[in-house]
């Protein structure tokens, strides 16, 4: 261990995206998230108050690098109200989508990085096998991103892709059938099991606007999920939770290992 408050100048740039970009390198903020970046494989030196050293013992000996650092450093390296006083500095992670993906979600332009980072953990929890954000989506690494994923975005392949035409594309030539998420859909989501049941692509849209026409036109389907309140509609990271999951039920029914 060894005491650094000078480097925390430089993993303070790393809040912004650009930084992020040129450097390949970016910060997990909190115990789950530094587990699972450990885990993954990607920490180059983990920041921690001596109270949080303490604390997490079995996180320290498996850290290539743990640098102490007093409380005001970390906490400017966190954005979290109460910090846990535990901070990694990460290499990207090269994320692809798998070859045989059976479930994945594609995310356009979403901008909210705590609705994109609820999104990766719905995706983990549900089984999928990929999360591509596409088009004008916010970054993986950014901060409130990497701390909504819980340890997630360690635990699947996140893959951006710059055009979202183009991930929807993809995902057709590699056999996924895409369904978009979509409330003016023609098939209820209720009514589809057999057709959850194929290797899918969901297409979720921005916060928002949702999907344009251009882009929900490229789908095999438009999906809607059934609303039996008064309510107008759900908001980005619920409907991904109902849609993911349908799928992984339908998919398991269909092929129970």
């Amino acid at each position: 261990m060894t005491r650094g408050n000078a480097r925390v100048k430089e993993a303070r740039k790393l809040s912004r995206r650009s930084e992020r970009s040129e450097r390949r390198l970016f910060l997990a903020d909190g115990p789950k998230a530094v587990e699972g970046a450990l885990g993954a494989g990607c920490v180059v030196e983990v920041f921690a108050t001596t109270a949080a050293t303490e604390q997490y013992a079995a996180l320290a000996a498996d850290a290539p690098a743990w640098t102490l650092v007093d409380d005001a450093a970390l906490a400017s390296l966190s954005d979290s109200v109460s910090p846990a006083g535990v901070v990694a500095l990460c290499r990207f992670l090269d994320g692809a989508v798998p070859a045989r993906a059976r479930l994945t979600a594609i995310c356009a332009d979403v901008r909210d990085p705590g609705n994109a980072g609820t999104v990766i953990r719905c995706a983990d929890a549900a089984g999928a096998d990929a999360v591509v954000l596409a088009g004008h989506s916010v970054d993986a690494y950014n901060p409130k991103t990497v701390r909504a994923s819980v340890g997630s975005l360690f635990h699947l392949p996140i893959v951006p892709e710059p055009d979202a035409a183009s991930a929807v594309r993809a995902a057709q030539a590699a056999g996924l059938q895409v369904l978009a998420a979509d409330g003016a859909g023609e098939v209820d989501l209720d009514e589809a099991d057999e057709l959850l049941a194929r290797p899918t692509a969901w297409l979720f849209g921005n916060e928002a606007w949702g999907l344009p026409d251009e882009l929900a036109a490229l789908a095999d389907h438009r999906v809607r999920i059934p609303i039996h309140g008064r309510a107008e509609s759900l908001n980005l990271s619920t409907a991904a939770a109902l849609c993911l999951y349908a799928s992984a039920r339908a998919q398991r029914r269909a092929s129970p290992t």
